[in-house]
C-alpha cells in the first residue's frame, strides 16, 4: 500500500481554501486505498520538515495554495528532501505564481492576452496605467485575492494604492468584457470547457468558494471552435509552463467579438466541494478519487 503525506494548510491568504482541499483529498486518497498522514502546514518549516521525516512517505500531495506552497517554495524543500510530490515542481511553479513572469511566456508562445502592465502601487495612486476599464491584481496572489475592477467614474484608485498590501508589485490588465471560462489539464488531455456564472461582479473570492457562489455549466454554451481554440490554449499554456499533473488556465471570452484571452495558469487549483477540477473530472467519468490517485501516481520531483 502506498503512503501519501498531505499538505495542507499553509499560511498564505489561500489558507482556508487549502484547509478544505487537505480534507477532500485526504478522505479521497484513503477511499481509494492509500495510507494517508495528514500534516498540517504553519510558518514553523522545521516542524514541516520533521513531520515528513517522521511519516516517511511514498509521494506527499501538495494541497498547500497560494504563496509557499504553490509558487516553488514548498516544491524546492520536497526537490531536497527526496520526496516525489504531485503537480508542478519548482520552475513551472514559480513562474506560473508570478503572473508578469507568466505572460511574458505566455506571450513568447504566441498566446492570447490581454494588454497588462505592471505598477508600482505609487505609480497607481498617480495615474491610469491602462485606459479604463482595466483590472487591478497582486503579482502572486491567487483565488482572486486583493483583485479590483476599476471603471469609467470610479474614484477608487487612489485608495486601493494606498492600502496595497500585496508586495511592491501591481499587475494592472485591460478589462475583458464577456464570459468567464476554464480548462482543466490531466498530464497532456484537456478536460473540458466550463462556463462560470456569477452574480458578483466578477468571478472573486466568494463566488469561488461559498456555497451558491457561482454556477458551472459543461460544457460551456459557446461555439465548438471556441471551445476547442480554449482547450488547444491550456494545453500549450500548461506545456510552455512546464506543467505536470494537473492544472487549470482561466479565460475570458468576449462574445460579442470572438475574442479569447487567457489570464492565467493554476498549477494547483483547488480541489474543495465547489473546485473546477474534480468537476471537469466527474464530467469525462473520473471519480475524484480516481483524479487523486492518478496524482499521486504522477508524483516525482523535478522542474
Amino acid at each position: 500500500m502506498t503512503h501519501v503525506a498531505v499538505l495542507f494548510g499553509g499560511f498564505s491568504a489561500e489558507r482556508e481554501v487549502s484547509l478544505s482541499t487537505g480534507r477532500q483529498v485526504t478522505s479521497a486518497l484513503r477511499e481509494a486505498g492509500f495510507a494517508v498522514t495528514p500534516i498540517e502546514v504553519t510558518q514553523d518549516l522545521p516542524a514541516m520538515i520533521a513531520a515528513l521525516q517522521a511519516a516517511r512517505p511514498d509521494a506527499v500531495f501538495n494541497a498547500l495554495h497560494g504563496r509557499f506552497g504553490e509558487d516553488g517554495c514548498v516544491q524546492g524543500v520536497l526537490d531536497w528532501l527526496g520526496l516525489p510530490y504531485t503537480h508542478s515542481g519548482v520552475r513551472a511553479s514559480a513562474v506560473a505564481m508570478d503572473k508578469a513572469a507568466a505572460k511574458a511566456v505566455f506571450a513568447a508562445h504566441g498566446l492570447p492576452l490581454a494588454e497588462h502592465r505592471v505598477v508600482t502601487p505609487e505609480e497607481l495612486e498617480a495615474a491610469d496605467p491602462l485606459p479604463r476599464p482595466y483590472v487591478v491584481k497582486p503579482v502572486n496572489e491567487g483565488s482572486s485575492v486583493g483583485v479590483e475592477i476599476l471603471k469609467a467614474g470610479d474614484n477608487r484608485r487612489a485608495e486601493i494604492a494606498r492600502r496595497w498590501r500585496f508586495g511592491p508589485q501591481v499587475m494592472t490588465e485591460e478589462y475583458i468584457a464577456g464570459r468567464e471560462l476554464t480548462v482543466a489539464v490531466m498530464g497532456d488531455r484537456p478536460l473540458a470547457v466550463t462556463e462560470i456564472g456569477t452574480g458578483h461582479v466578477f468571478y472573486d473570492y466568494d463566488a469561488k468558494y461559498a456555497d451558491g457562489g457561482s454556477q458551472h455549466t459543461i460544457p460551456a454554451a459557446v461555439p465548438d471552435e471556441v471551445a476547442q481554440a480554449a482547450m488547444d490554449a491550456a494545453v500549450r499554456a500548461h506545456e510552455a509552463l512546464g506543467c505536470r499533473g494537473v492544472s487549470r488556465s482561466d479565460f475570458r471570452y468576449d462574445d460579442t467579438t470572438g475574442r479569447l484571452v487567457l489570464l492565467e495558469v493554476n498549477t494547483q487549483p483547488g480541489m474543495t466541494p465547489t473546485s473546477l477540477v474534480p468537476e471537469q473530472a466527474a464530467y469525462c467519468g473520473i471519480p475524484f478519487p480516481a483524479l487523486c490517485a492518478w496524482m499521486v501516481q504522477e508524483a516525482r520531483n523535478g522542474p
